[in-house]
């Protein structure tokens, strides 16, 4: 029955190829230029200033302003906006960005938040604080208020900066006209590092979060009580965040719904990036135009992006500047709304350059002429369009499998025969043609578990025709949010779930020849703390209601995308120089087969030079599972920061210790702080923590 269903699977795909050929060939392709490269106006300077909040606290703002200005001309401002240290941590990356904008016409200021870098104040709570957004507001009228200024703002970043860009969008601040977002999301509690998925999560980011608040700012780094006491002993975020284990008013309270925003949002987001998934919702339901660039890219800006291809946007970020904040008509806006790249089939390779691909122009979302199809999971493992017969298949739950298939859904990653090992697969037919997605693949599972907690995954990948598995998405559920994320509840053992796991957005080309693989487990570790109970889970097969795979086929793109230049040159410091950078690090898996326990061990380290001094940067973390105790995983990790000034060596060390059993967290992180080797400072958070569904 498999063997017909698959010829009728290839059978009926090659005619969704051949109609989809005919109809991307009845409208009218067209073609865009290359842009040429944008002459920088002018030569740039430099201006420290501090803007005050209405509670007295000054925040610390560094304005890179164009030179050469003509009597009474003014400049729209361009803010990013970060808890990042804008003197040392994040200098040398600031420049070539604010440089560039500035040398074009803006003024583009990097604004350190409140109780970071060179800021004064406490450190707020949490990210996104209340707080934050309010001194925002404050920022973004004192820019429109200044001598210089038109009175209009932009904002924009990657990551922090993009995700509080959406924020202040919707917060409709008078002065603020455009955003433009990199890497960033709106949903707090699904798509953030904390919970990815919903599911608990924990690595670098974290870690490096909990010590640097305890930081003074560049380049003294007072050691004054009334300035580093409020830092030092600021509470660590992870130790807050592990307390909100479920959806609620907690995670929601940063943000509002997307139809709020009213202002122009151009969006730049990544294949590989773990924040992906806002761009198709922001192309759905914000009403205000929305411009969005999806590249092959992990979270970086696309011009040093690795892997690439690399290409400039500031050259595109300043086209839409100039449409929204000069008035000016660019172009921008008659082009397709999206622009994303289309993948082609690469082996599974962590260390490739360049992704195969093209770019693709689409005028909103869904993509125009999307076919969800429908693949049904068949005993045997097979894949069909056909409905399957009844039948089971089962699982035993093993904690530790997932090391290979990478850390957020996102990063390049091995073969995924050993982690697919451990999972149900099922593999369609030899594909008689080419197919192409472009969307959010789905998993519907009709699943059971042995157990009240269980966890699933779903990965689509691409089985050559020499057995290499080339994982192109994926994403999983946390069982007890199957109804709503913000009211988990244990699953009845051996009862029977629908579950929708719509997996992360992707595109992808499958060539002849490649088999189509769905894989289900239940555990994807070190990203997911496994769920504390043994178990065996079951999925139910059959009928066109049994579990089965639907994927978004797309035809030839009617519209072609712009054709991006190449990364142009930036401007340096040349007073600053940086040697690698923490992330990604590197990794190893230990496996003690005899005792089923694994160890996954990572580690990063960056060093800065700068005027003053010396910056070294360490992080570690080790990850435990077992695989006979599921409930007793554990993680061990350490941060430290370095900073070897001309009259001092000062040290501050991060560490936490982890552990779970099958009822609570175990949660101790120690904080201290060295001059010259003798320690100054310590404080130790330790806290028991219930384990909420997780």
């Amino acid at each position: 029955m498999v063997l017909s269903s698959n010829r009728l699977l290839v059978s009926r795909l090659a005619f969704m190829v051949a109609f989809f050929t005919l109809l991307a060939l009845s409208g009218s392709l067209y073609a865009l230029p290359v842009p040429e490269s944008v002459p920088a106006e002018r030569t740039v300077h430099r201006v420290q200033q501090s803007i005050p909040m209405p509670d007295g606290v000054r925040l610390s703002a560094t304005l890179y302003m164009p030179d050469n200005v003509k009597p009474q001309e003014k400049f729209p401002a361009l803010l990013e906006y970060l808890p990042y240290r804008k003197d040392d941590a994040t200098a040398a990356r600031d420049y070539p960005v604010h440089h560039w904008f500035a040398a074009h016409g803006y003024v583009s200021v990097r604004v350190d938040i409140r109780g970071f870098g060179a800021s004064e104040g406490t450190p707020t709570d949490r990210e996104y604080s209340e707080q934050e957004q309010l001194d925002g507001e404050q920022v973004i009228a004192w820019l429109a208020a200044q001598p210089w200024s038109t009175g209009k703002v932009g904002m924009f970043g990657i990551s922090w900066g993009g995700f509080n860009s959406i924020q202040m969008a919707m917060r409709h601040p008078p002065a603020l006209k455009a955003i433009l977002a990199v890497d960033a999301t709106e949903e707090l509690f699904h798509d953030d590092i904390h919970y990815i998925d919903g599911m608990m999560h924990f690595d670098e980011f974290e870690l490096n979060m909990d010590l640097a608040p305890a930081m003074t700012g560049a380049p003294d780094y007072p050691l004054d009580e009334k300035i580093l006491g409020p830092r030092f002993d600021s509470t660590p975020w992870s130790l807050l965040y592990f307390k909100h284990q479920r959806d609620g008013q907690f995670w929601h309270a940063p943000v509002r719904p997307l139809s709020e925003i009213k202002i122009p949002c151009f969006l730049i987001g990544g294949l590989l990036d773990g924040y992906r998934d806002s761009i198709p919702r922001m192309l759905a339901q914000v009403k205000a135009p929305v411009k969005a660039i999806v590249g092959p890219w992990n979270h970086t800006f696309p011009n040093d992006a690795e892997p690439g291809p690399q290409i400039e946007w500031r050259d595109q970020a300043l086209r839409w500047w100039d449409q929204w904040l000069k008035g000016r008509n660019t172009g921008i806006m008659e082009e397709p709304p999206l622009s994303i790249y289309m993948q082609e089939w690469h082996a599974p390779d962590p260390h490739l350059k360049t992704v195969p691909g093209k770019w693709r122009g689409e005028t909103g979302w869904p993509p125009r002429n999307v076919a969800n199809t429908t693949l049904y999971l068949y005993e045997g493992h097979g894949l069909s369009t056909a409905p399957a017969k009844a039948g089971t298949d089962q699982l035993r739950y093993v904690p530790s499998v997932g090391v290979e298939a990478g850390f957020w859904w996102g990063e390049l990653l091995t073969d995924q025969r050993p982690v697919d090992a451990f999972s149900l697969t099922y593999d369609s037919a030899p594909l008689q043609q080419e197919l192409t997605i472009l969307g959010r693949p789905h998993a519907l599972l009709l699943a059971s578990s042995s157990a009240s907690q269980a966890d699933w995954f779903g990965r689509l990948s691409d089985v050559a025709p020499d057995g290499t598995v080339t994982q192109v998405t994926g994403a999983g559920i946390n069982g007890a949010q199957r109804d709503r994320a913000s009211e988990p509840a244990e699953l009845v053992p051996s009862q029977t779930y629908s579950l929708d796991i719509e997996m992360h957005l992707t595109t992808w080309t499958f060539p002849k020849g490649h088999r189509i693989r769905l894989s289900v487990s239940n555990a994807l570790w070190p990203m997911i703390w496994p769920t504390p109970h043994a178990m065996t889970t079951m999925l139910q097969l059959g009928g066109d209601k049994g579990s089965r795979l639907t994927l978004p086929l797309v035809p030839l793109s009617m519209y072609a995308a712009p054709a991006f230049a190449p990364p142009e040159p930036s401007e340096e410091r040349s007073d600053i120089k940086d040697e690698g950078y923490t992330w990604p690090g590197d990794w190893k898996t230990e496996r003690d087969e005899v005792n089923a326990t694994t160890k996954v061990t990572w580690s990063g380290k960056s060093e800065e030079a700068y005027p003053w001094g010396k910056e070294t940067d360490y992080e570690g973390i080790t990850y435990l599972a077992d695989d006979n105790h599921p409930e007793a995983s554990s993680v061990q990790a350490e941060a430290e920061i370095v900073m070897a000034l001309k009259q001092q060596t000062l040290r501050w060390q991060g560490r936490l210790a982890l552990s779970s059993d099958a009822k609570n967290f175990y949660y101790k992180y120690t904080r201290v702080l060295l001059k010259d080797g003798q320690p100054l400072k310590q404080k130790t958070w330790e806290e028991t923590i219930p384990r909420d569904h997780q």
